[in-house]
């Protein structure tokens, strides 16, 4: 089955580009050139991915993001402009999954989102044998609905949170580098950035810790990464 993708840029060349690559990738393609649109069209259709443009007519590209993520768990790649650090690490505050700056080589746009879709990519149409969960003290995590309950309530998970703490339970003990997380989770060999990581580690503390500040599941290694016990 073909992925679909929203393209969501106020600049219609730029939509008409990226469009037209991706189509050539045998992907299907929906634009929007508005937050609002945006949003509309997520809530109506069935999306892969969500490549989400920062600075939107109607609703920013920010606020889209987190109001996405109130409803769906779709992978959603952040466009910021080149150098605006506070758009990148907003962008990752409010549930993106990653992001890229403009001006971007059309072909490292295309890497990033196969990446992503390689990661959180449709089941197979043929039955699947049955995944065990993986159940970590309070955590239980289901890796064939990707769903998560901590203390027997369910919580909402971002396609890559969801992809971290299941790396992290499947790997309890060993320290991992920002840079090999990178490379598991998001598909990246250095061409991404470790804020990235580090973001998304503290998200993850926020909704499986009793006390974030005091973590007893996603430890840090000061100096090297993280690890999980």
């Amino acid at each position: 089955m073909a992925y679909s993708i929203l393209v969501v840029d106020d600049e219609k060349l730029i939509v008409k580009g990226i469009k037209f690559s991706l189509e050539q990738d045998g992907m299907k393609v929906d634009a929007a050139y508005d937050g609002e649109e945006a949003l509309q069209l997520v809530h109506e259709n069935d999306y892969d991915l969500v490549l989400l443009d920062v600075m939107l007519p109607k609703i920013e590209g920010t606020v889209v993001c987190q109001q996405i993520r109130e409803f769906s768990s779709v992978p959603v790649v952040m466009v910021t402009a080149k150098g605006d650090d506070l758009d990148k690490i907003m962008g990752l505050e409010y549930g993106a999954d990653d992001y890229i700056t403009k001006p971007f080589n059309i072909l490292e746009l295309k890497a990033r989102i196969k990446a992503i879709l390689r990661r959180s990519s449709k089941p197979s149409e043929k039955p699947a044998a049955r995944v065990p969960q993986l159940t970590v003290r309070d955590i239980t995590l289901e890796p064939q609905s990707r769903r998560v309950f901590v203390r027997e309530n369910e919580i909402n998970l971002t396609a890559k949170e969801f992809d971290l703490l299941e790396f992290f339970m499947r790997n309890s003990g060993k320290v991992y580098e920002r840079e090999q997380l990178l490379s598991e989770i998001w598909g990246y060999d250095n061409t991404g950035d470790v804020r990235t990581v580090d973001v998304h580690v503290r998200r993850l503390r926020e909704k499986i810790e009793l006390n974030p500040s005091d973590p007893k599941y996603i430890f840090t290694k000061w100096g090297v990464g993280y690890y999980f016990r």
